[in-house]
């Protein structure tokens, strides 16, 4: 064992291993056989750009050595002993975490004497890259958040299992945070699996060329969210345009269709952020440009809607059909993903496509410099990075190559460096305020401006539910930019009063998410012909606010300008999660930690420290019980009573009320410096 400052280092039986701080209160732990570790930046930041540890110190002793560093030390046990099994002297380094009380937070897995267990087993492939398995000993019961997003129901992770993988819907992020105290990122971006079992957490990688993973300790789900931030990069402040209401539609296909929404909307005085030009506004894909017969003139579309107070966003795909303008010279220069085998054609939606390569600092560069000279030019400045996962038509993960290696090694990494593309451009165009919707993420995504909304869920009271976990583990897992498809996506029947119904309640939950948006692909479908007779891709039934009948529309109208009257107010969250690495919709458990119950509740969420919603996810539901963390007292925004925490009220809640519950007399701070505001989840007059 040596010491260069800080930065421990252990060698043996092939392995290198560093432990060093990589923030005040946190470590990085790297290892990797015959060599030496890389600085692979991956989700976390340059050491140099992290948080200096000016109070971490080292202690070598002859069996090891003991870091300390802010409120987590980590202790390293080395061992050595003739193992006559094999014949020779072998030696082992364990690694353990303590907090600064001298609890246990968690530990590499112990060699368990004859079981010669390896809590770091690396395994050969094929080509030079190692299969590992990193095993842990942890709190049987402890309760784990984050991981990002996967399409299920459930609030503590401890016993559940994940893909590390992306798909439509499913996000792969790979960081915990634990009620034991402490917070542990997997630094790789490999294809594998996370497991959180009681008897042991194991993270698996199909191929990579190191251990990498980061801990850090706190008291409190805000103390280590916030050293996650500095670890792997804050949130850019939310635009204003983030604040109120996104119009959207399966699809908008000419200008004219556009234009009448955003001038309905001013019409009626509905409050209007940005409005949405969807997939296949373009030739071909790939081609990364409005078609001419349908959108004639597109900088004068968006002058108007500037004038309208509107911003446009133009939905930008990663794949490039064999039939764009733009394969050949992709093609070409080795710009697009690789098939390893078979034929390479990697998604036949709308015919067959192969994905640009944004491993690729040069395919990024050139998606930029494209969407600038075709979209950028024109006045857009917000844009739609679909298919982010990317969604490969099969999902056999080892059937594709990037420049930066294996789609098993680094595949993860995708989502990040497609949201990177667009922020790099920007900000080197001049754009200060970046807002991108990107349908899939992974750790480090918020540092690029990543609004992240949930993918391609279906119109179900049970997908709904799914999303408000999705929504509390996203904000655990640094990505404090959230939205879902308000009324889902798959087949809502504009015509059926039970979808009227579940829209009116994905409505409400969308007041009161990080990003209020409307989008669906809607029943009935619209055909779509060309001057010519040459069919395009159909359009969805209406998706507006008036499209569903004068009764759900008096509920919609009232809750759009809801969402206005909030504005201030998530002005103020969205700061908090810009300058101090917060999540915006969040767990009970992130401020009220010490209420054992906050740990458990799954079907309600705080946006931000001071406004308690508890969407109503069941049909025919005209009421529904809130538990009211302790530590606080909860006013009932529908009826001004106020509540003692630490119960449990039931709560009325017709079809046009949510039940919200604001923290410590907080109406003022939430709604009262806007004119005319009224309470969050008072009835419609």
């Amino acid at each position: 064992m040596r010491a260069d400052g800080t930065r421990l280092e252990w060698r043996g039986g092939g392995e290198t291993l560093v432990v060093e701080p990589w923030g005040p209160d946190a470590v990085r732990v790297r290892a990797t056989l015959m060599g030496d570790v890389v600085d692979s930046e991956h989700a976390l930041l340059p050491r140099e750009q992290v948080p200096p540890a000016p109070d971490a110190r080292v202690e070598l002793r002859a069996d090891g050595a003991t870091l300390v560093t802010g409120a987590l030390r980590v202790e390293l046990r080395v061992t050595t002993w003739f193992h006559e099994p094999v014949g020779y002297e072998r030696s082992h380094c364990e690694v353990a975490f303590y907090d600064r009380e001298g609890r246990q937070l968690l530990r590499e897995l112990d060699r368990g004497g004859s079981l010669d267990l390896q809590a770091r087993r690396f395994r050969p492939r094929l080509g030079g890259d190692l299969e590992l398995t990193a095993s842990f000993e942890s709190d049987p019961d402890e309760k784990l958040y984050g991981m990002g997003q996967y399409q299920q129901h459930v609030l503590d992770l401890k016993g559940s299992t994940f893909e590390l993988a992306h798909r439509n819907s499913q996000a792969s992020v790979p960081f915990v945070l634990s009620s034991a105290g402490y917070g542990f990122l997997w630094n790789d971006p490999a294809i594998g699996r996370a497991t959180f079992a009681r008897n042991r957490t194991e993270w698996h990688a199909e191929a990579t060329r190191q251990l990498d993973y980061w801990v850090t300790a706190g008291d409190t789900p805000a103390q280590i969210t916030r050293a996650y931030a500095d670890a792997t990069g804050h949130a850019p402040m939310m635009p204003e345009r983030g604040l109120g209401f996104w119009q959207c539609k399966l699809r908008y296909w000419n200008a004219d269709q556009l234009l009448d929404v955003a001038r309905e909307h001013r019409r009626r005085g509905l409050p209007l952020d940005v409005i949405v030009a969807d997939f296949f506004h373009w030739p071909r894909m790939g081609d990364y440009r409005f078609e001419e017969e349908f959108w004639p003139d597109p900088a004068g579309l968006v002058a108007e809607l500037r004038e309208l107070g509107v911003e446009l966003m133009v939905s930008v795909w990663p794949q490039v059909s064999v039939e764009s303008e733009n394969y050949s010279h992709l093609r070409r220069e080795n710009l697009l993903v690789r098939a390893e085998r078979g034929l390479d054609v990697q998604m036949a939606f709308q015919g067959p496509s192969a994905f640009l390569d944004v491993t690729n600092p040069e395919a990024r560069r050139w998606l930029w410099e494209t969407c600038r000279r075709n979209y950028g030019s024109l006045g857009v400045r917000t844009f739609w990075l679909d298919e982010a996962e990317p969604e490969y038509g099969v999902y056999d993960f080892d059937a594709y190559r990037y420049h930066l290696g294996s789609n098993l090694r680094v595949g993860n990494l995708y989502p990040q460096l497609y949201a990177r593309a667009f922020w790099d451009g920007q900000r080197a165009d001049g754009e200060e305020e970046v807002v991108n919707l990107v349908r899939c993420a992974w750790a480090g995504s918020q540092r690029y401006g990543a609004l992240v909304w949930s993918g391609d869920i279906s119109s179900t009271w049970q997908d709904m539910a799914r999303q408000v976990t999705a929504g509390i583990h996203m904000g655990v897992a640094g990505i404090p930019w959230f939205t879902t498809d308000i009324g889902g996506f798959h087949r809502g029947d504009v015509a059926d009063p039970a979808f009227h119904e579940l829209l009116v309640r994905w409505f409400q939950l969308g007041a009161f998410s990080p990003v209020m948006r409307l989008h669906g692909d809607r029943l009935p479908y619209e055909d779509v012909t060309a001057a010519d007779g040459s069919p395009r891709l159909r359009s969805g039934g209406p998706n507006e606010l008036w499209s569903f009948g004068e009764d759900v529309y008096r509920v919609l109208e009232r809750y759009v300008h809801l969402r206005e009257a909030l504005r201030p107010y998530l002005r103020d969250v969205m700061r908090a999660a810009h300058t101090d690495g917060q999540p915006v919709m969040r767990g009970l458990f992130h401020d009220f930690p010490d209420d054992p119950r906050a740990w458990d509740v799954d079907d309600q969420f705080l946006l931000g420290p001071d406004v308690l919603v508890a969407p109503v996810l069941e049909a025919g539901a005209r009421e529904r019980d809130v538990w009211l963390p302790a530590g606080a007292r909860w006013t009932d925004a529908a009826t001004g009573e106020v509540h003692d925490g630490g119960r449990t009220v039931r709560a009325q809640a017709p079809l046009d009320v949510v039940p919200v519950f604001l923290r410590d007399g907080a109406l003022d701070h939430v709604v009262g410096r806007t004119t005319g505001a009224v309470p969050p989840g008072a009835p419609v007059p």
